[in-house]
């Protein structure tokens, strides 16, 4: 994933800059990345390795001699960012969010139509801003530029452009990854997350629709190009991306979270009695809470995670430094586990990896069951349309794994919907199996249609995929 930051102000905008790109630092862990349009008109840019150290420790030095009134900056999980641009349409600044599923088809066509290159970073891939760009200077204007990004990539591609004059926000065709606008006196800015411009003195002032093009000064936004109608958010960053604090289209990160907690609940009763409800920090702890108001069952934390050194939600790209950095992270409050039965509640069940070894190390700690409540359906397809994950192939997801031990190398689509289906015996076969697998006590997953509710908008708004294949 990655997030976003974009100010334009009357005065000096690099301390905003600052702080609203460091609060996107849970959505990814290898680069940040800032850019500024200085006072004599030059574009100063600093970008930063941020995998060993916070965004702000890399920064600080940075914006001391940083200074503007338009700047934008990023988080990013991928490519360095954001780009300086010069070409017939003047220099600009970019930063984007999304994947590119057709990249390299879009590369092979514009290599072949034009005098162009491609900057290639280590290991061979190509910059996906730079390829954005390229897309852009094909048109004889940015916003004409932005509206043909929009029609050619398949994937998806939320981006902030700064010129000299303002900056363009656009929020990527069917609007998967959010873009807000917070204003105060004299100076407005645009943020993935809206809660990074609360303690810098900013209150919303607009939330662009899907495909919607907005350019922003110090003086408020133009309307570029009007929403469209379609809208498929991703409905994962309420789950598990999203900060608690943050909100999409209205709707609370924090307060989706109880809700999912809630129909857990209301799914459950009866079928288990546990001594305490748990929630796998941090995302899994507003789910946790909101099951146990529900059930009245006691929420109790038996274990920790030790946020000192381990700060940030994200890992390492090493899938085996993953696992043991998630293993570090936890420590265990063994008065709350010895003897108990504990019921835990994890935004998802990915490769399954990390929630077996936690809860096999809360069996070694002296629980006696451990009964699993994801907040979301069982992950059966990849997602083509954000970096939902490292994951190379599908069959990292325990569910297609288990799928291929029961029906073999041949799996249709007809017969991955019965999968997908909670009311299916294929369904049902499938849970035995991970419970078993995973050593859990017994296993509940979130349904689909509980998990829209509690999000509480149009669920043909919400993108599903990941979960039935639904597009």
């Amino acid at each position: 994933m990655g997030g976003f930051f974009g100010v334009a102000s009357k005065n000096d905008c690099s301390l905003d800059l600052f702080f609203g790109v460091d609060y996107h630092s849970h959505l990814g862990t290898r680069r940040g990345g800032i850019a500024i349009l200085d006072k004599d008109g030059k574009f100063l840019r600093s970008i930063h390795n941020i995998q060993n150290s916070p965004f702000r420790t890399k920064f600080e030095k940075d914006i001391d001699e940083m200074h503007g009134n338009l700047g934008i900056g990023c988080i990013s999980d991928f490519e360095p960012q954001p780009l300086l641009v010069h070409s017939h349409l003047g220099s600009y600044a970019i930063t984007t969010v999304g994947i590119v599923t057709n990249k390299k088809e879009l590369e092979d066509e514009i290599l072949a139509t034009g005098h162009t290159h491609f900057l290639e970073m280590s290991g061979g891939e190509t910059n996906q801003t730079e390829l954005i760009v390229a897309l852009i200077n094909q048109k004889d204007s940015i916003p004409e530029g932005i509206k043909y990004v929009q029609e050619k990539i398949k994937g998806s591609m939320s981006m902030l452009i700064m010129t000299e004059k303002g900056i363009y926000a656009a929020r990527d065709k069917l609007g998967r990854t959010p873009i807000q606008i917070g204003k105060k006196e004299g100076a407005y800015c645009a943020s993935f997350e809206n809660f990074a411009y609360v303690n810098l003195g900013y209150t919303d002032h607009h939330e662009l629709g899907p495909a919607e093009i907005v350019f922003m000064t110090s003086d408020g936004i133009e309307v570029i190009q009007q929403p469209g109608k379609e809208m498929k958010i991703c409905t994962f960053l309420w789950i598990y991306y999203g900060y608690p604090t943050a909100s999409y289209e209205g709707v609370n990160v924090e307060s989706m979270r109880y809700n999912c907690g809630k129909y857990l609940a209301m799914r459950d009763k009866g079928s288990v009695t546990p001594d305490a409800v748990a929630g796998v920090p941090d995302s899994g702890t507003a789910h946790a809470v909101g099951y146990a108001n529900e059930s009245g069952i006691p929420f109790t934390r038996p274990f920790i995670k030790y946020t000192p050194t381990w700060p940030r939600s994200f890992m390492p790209t090493s899938q085996d430094q993953r696992n043991l950095i998630a293993h570090m992270k936890l420590i265990p409050v063994q008065p709350l586990i010895k003897d108990k039965k504990l019921l835990l509640i994890d935004d998802s069940i990915v490769r399954g990896t990390q929630l077996r070894e936690t809860t096999d190390f809360l069996y070694q700690s002296g629980a006696k069951e451990v009964h699993i409540r994801p907040a979301c359906p069982p992950l059966v397809f990849g997602c083509k349309y954000l970096n939902f994950s490292r994951s190379n192939s599908e069959m990292d997801l325990i569910t297609r794994r288990v799928i291929k031990q029961l029906e073999g190398d041949n799996v249709s689509d007809e017969t991955l919907q019965k999968y997908c289906d909670p009311d299916t015996p294929e369904y049902a076969n499938m849970l035995e199996e991970i419970r078993k697998q995973l050593h859990f006590t017994s296993l509940r997953f979130h349904r689909l249609d509980d998990m829209l509710d509690s999000v509480g908008i149009d669920h043909c708004k919400m993108c599903t995929y990941c979960w039935n294949g639904q597009e």
